[in-house]
């Protein structure tokens, strides 16, 4: 073993480097948040071979002083903290004083930068430890940082560095995050001299959405409700996507914390859980959303990279995440604006939906049919009467005029989901609107209006336990075994009696009715894993919801049945007043609008 030696300055750099260095777009993210530090609304990047021969990154910031210069490229050397108690409230993207320090030791660093009203200067270093050169230079309010020859000293690193456009690709992935927070600030990117990207000041609502439809798709901005809820000190805002915009990859998720992006475990377990009800197992939804906090109650020191954060309040911030999202989803209703899913938590009201069946007699589905006739190499339609009595036709008529009395009202008080026209294949509703056509999957609705209301209806009641005459054990780890003993209220509630017999065994005696066939050693795992993740577990609410979900789908009315005018009419009544109608249990959509637009196009009207 050799004896113990003091680092060199250029190997502890270059060794930081490699935490905080990863690619060229590391080097692109931390230059840009300095100069979002600095107070910049105008940022331009100019990037020369995916950013390994040149990352030029220049601002209209409060710039650097002069005496300064030397210190801004020196390690644990910054602006942004001062003192211990500073660590406990950051409020800015930058504090760590290693990036400039770590960059500036793999490649050939020039930074220029003038404060307002003073002449510039620059610096320039070689990635080694000799002093730094410094000059006047002519440089106007601002900063600019050129990075020249990225890894040329460390040649290791250098032959990990991917294709160049695959490099250019992570810089534009990390100028568009930043990008969909950053509002009032303009970028503008280019790549071996040629315009990329520029994305203007946005100040109004309608800017900002523009901006997140050309970084997330106007697709995105189309499917997505716009969300805004506050409480406990934490508020959310954003976009969300609806059920129905669901992805098969994790590739449209941003999430910002007091404006800086994360990858946060808690935070997409809160995502996932709000959406589980509504969305297939194996898609992911799409979501732009930005966490407000009071700097003290979260940590951004715990990553070299500042990719991922920690909570004081981790169960909190979880439950509000998880509420506000699932409380926006849960309002959406056929015919609300946007507005109406964008107030708050506390003011998020959802109306029960009214006890309806749809058992009705079936009636006849048509009056008259039209036989087409051939006639002279044409067809002439000839009207056929069925055979009904004029009594029997009459009583139909006025058993449809007693469906609502809204039918003869004016065309403003016409439901979002409008009123039944016929029953297609057995399968579908047609329904007309203000809008046009409203096509209703009638199994898929159904299903989704007996869910809801089986949730409504036992969500109240105790939970019926079973004791159980063979106890169940299940062996897990001495940590997982500590937590569940901890955890015993949290199991009772559950309807789960559970005791410790071993250091690394409990046996469960209880179990809620419903679980007595299901599999309650891998349930009792599950619930334990959960808890030292995420500090909670949903494990029982998903079986249960799988239950109901089943019950519902069963319980719905199935294809090829028809209904009369009055049952479809009470189903759309029903749908306009239910939670998360736009889907059923599995996640398909529930029902789609045609405009009359869109019809007059099919038919080349207007031509």
């Amino acid at each position: 073993m050799q004896r113990i030696t003091k680092l060199s300055s250029t190997l502890a750099n270059q060794i930081a480097a490699g935490e905080v260095i990863e690619r060229p777009a590391s080097v692109v993210k931390e230059l840009v948040e300095n100069s979002l530090d600095a107070g910049a609304d105008k940022i331009h990047l100019d990037i020369e071979q995916g950013g390994v021969r040149l990352i030029r990154v220049r601002d209209n910031g409060s710039g650097i002083h002069q005496d300064d210069l030397e210190l801004a490229v020196k390690r644990h050397a910054t602006s942004k903290i001062h003192e211990f108690d500073d660590l406990e409230k950051i409020a800015t993207l930058g504090f760590r004083g290693e990036a400039l320090a770590s960059i500036g030791s793999v490649s050939r660093l020039v930074l220029s930068s003038a404060m307002e009203n003073q002449s510039g200067w620059q610096i320039t270093t070689q990635g080694s430890d000799e002093a730094p050169e410094l000059a006047p230079t002519a440089h106007p309010k601002g900063t600019t940082i050129e990075i020249h020859d990225l890894f040329f000293n460390t040649p290791a690193r250098r032959k990990f560095l991917r294709a160049e456009k695959t490099e250019f690709d992570h810089i534009d992935e990390v100028i568009k995050r930043i990008a969909l927070s950053q509002w009032n600030v303009s970028f503008t990117l280019k790549h071996n001299q040629r315009l990329v990207r520029q994305y203007h000041a946005a100040h109004t609502e309608a800017e900002r959405a523009q901006r997140v439809g050309s970084l997330c798709g106007t697709a995105f901005v189309e499917n997505a409700v716009k969300i805004e809820a506050e409480a406990a000190g934490l508020k959310l805002s954003g976009w969300i996507a609806l059920p129905t915009f669901s992805r098969s990859q994790a590739d449209c998720q941003y999430f910002y914390v007091n404006g800086r992006v994360v990858r946060d475990k808690l935070v997409s377990h809160a995502v996932k859980q709000a959406y589980h009800d509504v969305m297939y197992q194996d898609r992911f939804p799409a979501f732009v959303l930005f966490l407000e906090i009071a700097p003290q109650q979260v940590d951004v020191n715990v990553h070299p990279t500042k990719h991922e954060v920690r909570f004081r309040e981790s169960r909190l911030v979880h439950d509000f995440i998880c509420r506000s999202i699932l409380d926006a989803l849960s309002s959406i209703r056929p015919g609300h604006t946007e507005e109406a899913v964008t107030e708050s938590v506390s003011a998020v009201e959802t109306t029960a939906a009214p006890a309806q069946t749809y058992t009705a007699p079936t009636m006849p589905r048509s009056i008259q049919t039209y036989t087409p006739t051939p006639n002279r190499g044409g067809f002439i339609r000839e009207q056929q009467v069925m055979p009904l009595k004029v009594r029997e036709q009459m009583a139909v008529y006025e058993k449809l005029t007693q469906t609502s009395d809204k039918v003869a009202t004016a065309e403003k008080e016409i439901p979002p989901l409008g009123f039944a026209l016929a029953q297609l294949h057995g399968i579908y509703i047609l329904a007309e609107n203000k809008q046009g056509l409203i096509l209703v999957d009638m199994h898929a609705a159904h299903e989704r209006v007996v869910y809801e209301r089986l949730k409504k209806n036992l969500a109240d009641k105790k939970i019926v336990v079973q004791p159980l005459l063979i106890p169940i054990t299940v062996t897990l780890s001495e940590r997982e075994v500590s937590c569940v003993e901890n955890q015993q209220s949290l199991f009772q509630q559950l309807g789960l009696r559970v005791e410790r017999l071993s250091q690394d065994v409990i046996v469960v005696r209880e179990v809620p009715d419903f679980l007595r066939e299901g599999d309650v050693e891998q349930l009792i795992r599950d619930i334990a894993t959960d808890l030292l993740i995420h500090e909670k577990s949903t494990r029982i609410d998903e079986y249960f919801d799988k239950i109901l979900g089943s019950m519902a789908c069963h319980g719905a009315v199935r294809a090829s049945r028809r209904l009369s005018l009055p049952e479809m009419n009470a189903l759309l009544r029903d749908m306009e007043n239910t939670e998360n109608s736009g889907q059923c249990v599995h996640g398909r959509p529930t029902w789609t609008q045609m405009s009359l637009q869109e019809l007059d196009k099919l038919f080349l009207r207007g031509r």
